[in-house]
């Protein structure tokens, strides 16, 4: 008798797992974004300038290297961080310093930022600075952009001569 009981609580603890994994498959609703918001995105990742300049090596230094390290320039790997801003009709909607990536900070600088806004039409202002420069920024895009209920509006950034891409 207990080994018929024992079948009947397994098959019993099976069911009440099976109906709560049933239930967390399909409820509590997640809701992404809120149907009357609009989304905009900004993902980029670029690496900025080097923090400094080439330097050619004199020939006492060079003669002071072992014969495979012997190159004429030595250049620094370490990379200037990126200032990026974000301007929604006159307001900064986001401003950040991103550092390099990398061990010896080498690598490309990686922003992404997400902003419920409500729908409508607005002037969207893009910026970047990756150089050493004091002022100002070495990308700038500027667009009037029309925002529906629930869109997606990326803005990501290419290092070509028009710079950032709006879509």
């Amino acid at each position: 008798m207990t080994k018929s009981w024992q079948i009947l609580l397994q098959c019993l603890a099976y069911v009440a797992f099976a109906v709560v994994v049933g239930y967390f498959s399909s409820a509590p609703a997640y809701v992404h974004l809120d149907p009357n918001k609009a989304l905009i995105k900004l993902s980029l990742s670029h690496a900025g300038q080097l923090k400094g300049e080439c330097r050619r090596l004199t020939q006492e230094e060079l003669e002071k290297l072992a014969p495979n390290m012997r190159r004429p320039l030595d250049c620094p790997r370490e990379r200037l961080p990126l200032l990026v801003e974000l301007i929604l009709d006159g307001n900064l909607l986001y401003r950040e310093l991103l550092p390099p990536t990398g061990l010896a900070s080498d690598g490309a600088s990686v922003a992404y930022a997400r902003f419920a806004v409500e729908p409508g039409s607005y002037q969207l202002i893009a910026r970047l600075r990756d150089s050493n420069r004091e002022q100002g920024f070495d990308y700038e895009h500027g667009a009037h952009i029309e925002l529906r209920p629930q869109q997606n509006f990326v803005v990501d950034f290419r290092a070509e001569p028009e710079g950032f891409i709006f879509k």
